[in-house]
């Protein structure tokens, strides 16, 4: 028997795979584009508090005096938090209401930001940013469950979820244009000051348009399941952060990675016995959501290896100013807007997420192999827009339908959990990309120096330099091979685990399914048809 969310038979009358009670999804249409616009601003917010910083880091090094190792703390510090406590938050916005936890994330988010942008030492710097990613772990899982709890409609939840992945995946290269033009013209604390701005305004909408969302019962929260689950989390982002600074094989590196397979492991067992799971495994085990869930993390992965080393090529060894750098990325966001729109709206309706992770995967994937003709003196036309273009249009088609199929067919009372999860695999996909291909990167850089250093080269400056940036090149073409690798791997892997077909129509027939084992089971009350 195949039914959509992947939990036990319900009876007839429930409301089928997909679909929101009727009550929540009549909201009138006004309002449920004013709660998209809500929720867009807010996960807008989240995503270029990602990047935003990397292009201010050197002016806020420079202001607090850190040195170049704790430098990635920075980013790390807010990684470290968000992501150990996504669960956590979507499982408390599920049971004390969404759109309470959403303003709660919301107001901690932007005096964090605040705290951060005041920031008199490298202490205070991280203790905000550590502070801003536990209130985005409330606030990005409730962002994503208002918006599958609103749109039920298959053409409005396409049109909803289109906007939404646009953000999703284009919202890390506005961070980094809106970045370049704040450390350029105003001040790197600018940067954070911003959210105040975006919080405010998502406040304000949040209290006049999101509907009230209360738990069904009396709420219980699953705290082993927390403990095993932050605890994995934190440990796993620790331990591939410390790899991108140190080594695979410095104790801090793999003891991490191992407690953090273990928590993980002994969490995964404690699911199936929990009264209440926090991460019921019905919402895992269906195929579409686990595809959709994988392929929001090799996308997360990927993107990170585009938007880190392509930033330093631009910046470093092409030398454009911060705001050159930002607009650079421009046509990529242009691609993402666009096709997302055309996967979501056009596409998926009739051929559901399978093709369309698949094709978009190996369309990014693409694009890095272009990307890997890239020289010390290049051209931004000639061997960089190109493909920055086809990857931006690979990751349109492929990032809006994981994310609508990431949530497609859960229960209402389980929508904030099945976004956290979403949120956790772009999440840690990040942190591995960044580990995983900051690592491969700096070992090519000292192999292409080593096999090309000869005494002449030592003797003069001038070569010296030269051989350093024709090594950094090597370094930069090293990392976009691995990553279209991951992109190809993603594609053939979520292509075969996402089903084929249309959402609508696997939600339409489960009530067959139902139909068949009833009749399997025998006579039904008349009220069950």
């Amino acid at each position: 028997m195949n039914v959509p969310d992947g939990s036990h038979p319900r009876p007839a009358s429930s409301v089928p795979a997909g679909a929101v009670s009727a009550g929540r999804a009549g909201e009138p249409g006004r309002r449920r584009w004013s709660v998209l616009a809500v929720v867009g601003l807010a996960q807008l917010m989240i995503v270029l508090d990602i990047t935003i910083m990397n292009i201010a880091l050197p002016s806020a090094q420079q202001a607090l005096h850190f040195t170049d190792v704790d430098r990635q703390w920075v980013i790390t510090g807010y990684a470290l938090a968000f992501g150990s406590l996504l669960l956590l938050g979507g499982r408390l916005g599920d049971l004390f209401g969404r759109k309470v936890t959403f303003l709660t994330g919301l107001t901690g988010f932007a005096v964090a930001s605040a705290v951060g942008g005041a920031s008199t030492s490298f202490t205070m710097l991280i203790t905000a940013r550590a502070c801003q990613g536990a209130f985005a772990a409330l606030l990005a899982p409730a962002a994503l469950g208002l918006l599958t709890s609103t749109f039920s409609d298959s053409r409005e939840r396409g049109r909803a979820f289109g906007v939404y992945g646009a953000i999703a995946g284009g919202g890390g290269l506005v961070g980094l244009l809106l970045g370049g033009v704040l450390t350029e013209y105003l001040d790197w604390r600018w940067c954070l000051y911003v959210n105040l701005l975006f919080a405010g305004v998502a406040a304000v909408g949040a209290a006049v348009f999101l509907p009230r969302h209360g738990p069904a019962g009396r709420p219980h929260l699953d705290i082993p399941g927390v403990v095993t689950v932050s605890g994995s989390m934190f440990c796993l982002v620790y331990g591939l952060s410390n790899a991108a600074s140190h080594n695979w094989h410095t104790p801090s590196t793999w003891g991490f990675l191992a407690a953090g397979g273990v928590l993980l492991a002994a969490f995964a067992a404690w699911q199936t016995r929990a009264a209440h799971p926090l991460l019921p495994p019905r919402l895992v085990l269906d195929r579409n959501r686990g595809g959709a869930y994988l392929a929001v993390l090799v996308l997360g992965a990927a993107m990170f290896g585009i938007f880190l080393f392509l930033t330093y090529y631009l910046q470093t060894t092409l030398g454009y100013s911060p705001v050159a750098t930002g607009v650079a990325f421009l046509p990529t966001i242009a691609m993402i807007m666009v096709f997302s729109q055309l996967s979501n709206i056009v596409l998926m309706p009739r051929t559901g997420p399978k093709p369309l992770v698949g094709i978009g995967m190996l369309l990014a994937a693409a694009g890095m192999v272009w990307l890997t003709r890239i020289g010390v003196h290049s051209g931004y036309a000639s061997t960089v827009l190109g493909p920055l273009l086809v990857a931006g249009a690979g990751i349109g088609l492929s990032m809006p339908p994981s994310m609508n199929t990431g949530t497609f067919g859960v229960a209402p009372d389980d929508a904030g959990v099945a976004s956290a999860t979403l949120n956790v695999g772009q999440q840690l996909g990040g942190s591995i990309g960044t580990a995983l291909l900051n690592t491969i990167a700096t070992s090519a850089v000292a192999s292409y120096v080593a096999s090309h250093l000869s005494p002449a080269i030592a003797a003069s400056p001038q070569a010296k330099g030269a051989l350093q940036a024709a090594a950094a090149v090597h370094g930069y073409t090293t990392a976009f091979w691995w990553t279209a690798g991951l992109f190809a791997a993603g594609a053939v892997i979520c292509g075969a685990l996402l089903r084929r077909g249309p959402l609508v129509r696997q939600a339409q027939a489960a009530p067959k399914d139902i139909k068949a084992l009833q009749h399997a089971q025998g006579p039904q009350p008349p009220n069950q048809s």
